[in-house]
């Protein structure tokens, strides 16, 4: 009998990617500011988002990994 991948399995690698990607963004950003920034770029949200999915898709890749019992 074949075995079922949960699909917040599949919604913990997408906000895993997302995450990367995002953080990724804000890492360059912060590296190459912009010549005229937004008005709240000094928070830097992208990279606080960034870690927030990434932290999140790990959490969920790991909870419900295939194979691993519920």
């Amino acid at each position: 009998m074949p075995k079922h991948i949960s699909i917040w399995f599949f919604t913990g690698a997408l906000l895993l990617i997302y995450g990367i990607m995002i953080l990724g963004v804000g890492v360059w950003s912060l590296s190459h500011p912009p010549e005229h920034p937004v008005v709240l770029a000094n928070l830097h949200i992208d990279l606080w988002w960034g870690v927030l999915l990434t932290a999140l898709g790990l959490l969920y890749c790991w909870k419900f990994a295939p194979g691993k019992e519920s």
